[in-house]
């Protein structure tokens, strides 16, 4: 005689219970973000970023976690983190870190002691080399640092990148420290560089220096009056967009 079975008959499994589970993962990751947006200021643009990342996750592209979206150089920042281009908007464009050096430098009673210049690359103060050296030195003369102090001052006030270059005339020296204006160009120039890193503590990852001897004039060098306007330093404070393409 067959044995009865006790209980009730046992219910199948189907192998799908685990879909419910998922959905109410899905469901809980997506609150979590939204309310993470929620305590953000919410921009068109970061909505769509970060409706792209979570798609491109829940769609499993090619293993990215959701996490490897928040770098710096994905399409999807983390929360309160800036842009790249809301960093660019907060930078000074040329037109106003140009009217911002020359009032700085009227306030400071600079404008018989440097000029500033414009070009391609960004804003140039210029100033004379024999405001800054002896005559075929290098070493800085302490009555020009308080010049440097200022113009210290104003370097503080921006975050672009900058470059010092030394320039000569194109008379010939050969001393026992300088074989050619190469080497007395390329020194005054870090010589400057360092005085703004090691003296006054600027971030030495801003600062760059350049040397180019006699071949940049900025006038013929038929006369002493043009060769004193050759031999200058250059503070080319970089202008954000030409740096970004030069770094590419």
């Amino acid at each position: 005689m067959a044995r009865k079975k006790d209980g009730p008959k046992a219910e199948e499994l189907r192998g799908d219970e685990w879909i419910a589970t998922y959905s109410d993962t899905i469901t809980l990751l997506l609150t979590f973000f939204i309310l993470l947006y929620s305590f953000s200021s919410v921009d068109q643009q970061k909505l769509k970023q970060i409706s792209t990342a979570l798609q491109s996750v829940l769609n499993g592209n090619g293993g990215v976690t959701i996490l490897e979206f928040n770098t710096t150089s994905g399409n999807a920042p983390i929360v309160g983190e800036s842009t790249e281009q809301e960093i660019n908007e907060n930078l000074p464009n040329e037109e106003n870190m140009y009217n911002k050096v020359k009032e700085f430098i009227d306030e400071n009673n600079l404008s018989s002691t440097v000029q500033i210049t414009q070009d391609e690359r960004g804003i140039i103060i210029q100033l004379r080399d024999n405001i800054l050296f002896e005559s075929a030195k290098a070493d800085i003369r302490e009555d020009s640092k308080a010049i440097l102090d200022k113009i210290n001052s104003l370097i503080n006030t921006f975050p672009n990148a900058i470059i010092v270059e030394g320039h000569t005339d194109n008379l010939p020296i050969n001393t026992f420290k300088f074989e050619s204006n190469w080497e007395l160009s390329t020194t005054r120039a870090v010589n400057v560089v360092r005085y703004f890193v090691e003296t006054k503590g600027q971030n030495p990852a801003r600062f760059s220096a350049a040397g180019y001897g006699e071949y940049q004039p900025m006038a013929p060098n038929d006369s002493n009056e043009n060769r004193a306007k050759n031999r200058r330093v250059n503070i080319l404070i970089v202008a954000t967009e030409k740096e970004k393409k030069h770094n590419e």
